[in-house]
């Protein structure tokens, strides 16, 4: 069902080479080369080209890449589907943005596969931007998010709604105060997540609405691990930005003080966000009864 020049395109681009697709694909070389000739007759396209002898993909061949790779997801699927029905089952793919995986979301869908044992589930957490790309390719089923990539070919559905607040350690000067505003945090040491995280930028986009900018403030580090970002705030080596769910066990352990930032509208809604021809809608009804129990 799915093309053997598609396969060979796919392995040349892994392996960086013909002779190493061949090996990987017990072909010989000859075999592969003539593969992708044929690949480039068929589409009339060139889909490499050589730089410091590497091989390098044309604006043409990255396309027929992106469809490739689409396909063998679709075809992998399938043939998955079709296993799942003979044996009553349902393995899924389902992406998570780090944000998102440190609320309950994790025990959830443990809590899903307990209470199913024909649900099988792999969990992939990644940023919203690639989360959305492998959503969009069918390499994921469905995915959990905070923040939002508008896009006609995904449905999105509301779980719950979350805000940022400042978190600080139990020791820190701002820990029992109600609210903090954003002057009271100016010269703290901040540490934030990286640029590309939803968290960071619904936070800079807070800034600029007020007329301010980041580098008012002291931002001593920048790294995209949630719990190592806690576990230092906690150790009271800085502050930080961050989403209420995500800290909420160690707000009620003592490990960390979470406080409302005055004025603030950095409210987050975490989304399930599915394909339009996603086939398992009971799964996520399902789910969100138990986050819904859970939450409560």
């Amino acid at each position: 069902m799915f093309d053997g020049k598609a396969s060979t395109l796919l392995a040349v681009v892994e392996t960086g080479s013909y002779t190493k697709a061949a090996q990987k694909m017990n072909l010989t070389q000859p075999a592969v080369s003539h593969q992708i000739r044929l690949l480039e007759s068929e589409f009339d396209i060139k889909l490499f080209y050589r730089a410091k002898n590497k091989l390098k993909l044309t604006p043409q061949g990255k396309i027929l890449v992106q469809y490739a790779r689409r396909a063998a997801a679709v075809y992998a699927n399938a043939c998955q589907a079709i296993e799942d029905s003979k044996t009553e089952t349902s393995h899924l793919n389902v992406g998570i943005t780090p944000t998102a995986g440190e609320t309950i979301i994790p025990q959830v869908l443990a809590t899903l596969c307990n209470e199913n044992p024909g649900i099988h589930i792999n969990i992939c957490m990644n940023t919203i931007q690639k989360i959305y790309t492998r959503l969009k390719a069918y390499e994921l089923d469905f995915a959990v998010v905070e923040g939002a990539v508008p896009s006609n070919d995904i449905i999105s559905t509301a779980l719950d709604t979350d805000y940022l607040c400042l978190a600080v350690s139990p020791i820190h000067r701002l820990a029992r105060a109600r609210t903090v505003s954003l002057e009271d945090i100016r010269h703290e040491k901040l540490i934030l997540r990286t640029r590309s995280a939803g968290t960071r930028q619904l936070f800079e986009k807070h800034l600029t609405a007020r007329g301010m900018d980041l580098s008012e403030f002291n931002v001593m580090m920048e790294l995209d691990n949630v719990a190592m970002i806690k576990e230092l705030v906690s150790m009271d080596l800085g502050i930080t930005i961050i989403a209420k769910s995500a800290c909420r066990d160690e707000c009620a352990g003592g490990r960390l003080a979470a406080i409302p930032i005055e004025n603030s509208s950095m409210v987050r809604q975490i989304d399930i966000v599915y394909l339009k021809d996603f086939m398992h809608m009971e799964v996520i009804e399902t789910m969100r009864e138990i986050y819904d129990k859970m939450g409560n």
